[in-house]
C-alpha cells in the first residue's frame, strides 16, 4: 500500500478582487445572490489550490456575507475585494471594504466580547476568593474540638426553629388579613329583619 501523503500546513494569505456579475446575469433574479456566494468558493477553490474542490473548505466571514446580502437577494454586487487566509486545508475569506454601517457593528460587537471576557475573569477571581475562605473555614473547623462544635450546631438549630416558627405565625397572619371578613347580603337582610337564617322557616 502506498502511504498517503501529509498534508502541508502551509498558513499564507491573498487578496482578490472577484467578478460577480457575469455568472449571476443568467441565474434568474430571486437566486441572484446566494449565486455570486457560490462563486466567490467556486473561484477560492481554483486559486488557493484545493485539490478536491470541495466547496465545503471555504469558509465566508459573517460580514462578508452580511455585505453581499445587503442589497438583497435580486441585486447582488458586482464585484468584491476579498481577502482569502489558507490554514491547512480550510480557507477562511474576509472582506477588505466594508461598508460604515458593517464597520459599526463589527466594532460594536467587538467591544462587547471584550466586556464579556472581562466580566468572565472577574467572575472567575471571585469564585477562587471564594473557594479560598472556604478551605481556610475548613481548616479552621478541623481545629475546633468535637464538642464545642456540637454546641454551635445545636445552637444553629434552634436559631433555625426560631426562624421557621416566625415565618409560619407570619404567613398565617398574612392568610388571615385576605380572607374575606364580610357576611353574605342575604343573612345581612335576615339578621335586620330578626330571624335565624339556618332554621329555614321553622
Amino acid at each position: 500500500m502506498a502511504k498517503k501523503e501529509s498534508v502541508k500546513t502551509e498558513k499564507f494569505e491573498r487578496e482578490y478582487v472577484i467578478p460577480l456579475r457575469e455568472k449571476c446575469r443568467p441565474t434568474p433574479s430571486y437566486k441572484k445572490t446566494p449565486k455570486s456566494v457560490k462563486t466567490i468558493k467556486e473561484f477560492l477553490v481554483r486559486h488557493m489550490k484545493i485539490r478536491d474542490r470541495d466547496l465545503n473548505k471555504i469558509k465566508i466571514d459573517l460580514y462578508l456575507n452580511e455585505y453581499l446580502w445587503m442589497r438583497g437577494i435580486k441585486k447582488p454586487l458586482h464585484k468584491v475585494k476579498v481577502k482569502a487566509v489558507k490554514d491547512g486545508e480550510f480557507v477562511r475569506v474576509y472582506s477588505v471594504d466594508l461598508p460604515e454601517r458593517i464597520k459599526f457593528k463589527k466594532s460594536r460587537l467587538e467591544k462587547m466580547e471584550k466586556e464579556a471576557k472581562v466580566d468572565a475573569e472577574k467572575q472567575k477571581t471571585i469564585m477562587e476568593k471564594a473557594k479560598e475562605s472556604l478551605k481556610g473555614k475548613k481548616e479552621s473547623a478541623e481545629e475546633i474540638p468535637e464538642e464545642e462544635m456540637n454546641k454551635e450546631v445545636g445552637e444553629e438549630k434552634q436559631e433555625t426553629s426560631k426562624l421557621s416558627q416566625e415565618q409560619i405565625e407570619k404567613e398565617g397572619a398574612k392568610e388571615m388579613k385576605h380572607t374575606v371578613k364580610t357576611k353574605p347580603l342575604r343573612q345581612k337582610s335576615a339578621e335586620r329583619k330578626g330571624y335565624d337564617i339556618t332554621s329555614r322557616g321553622r
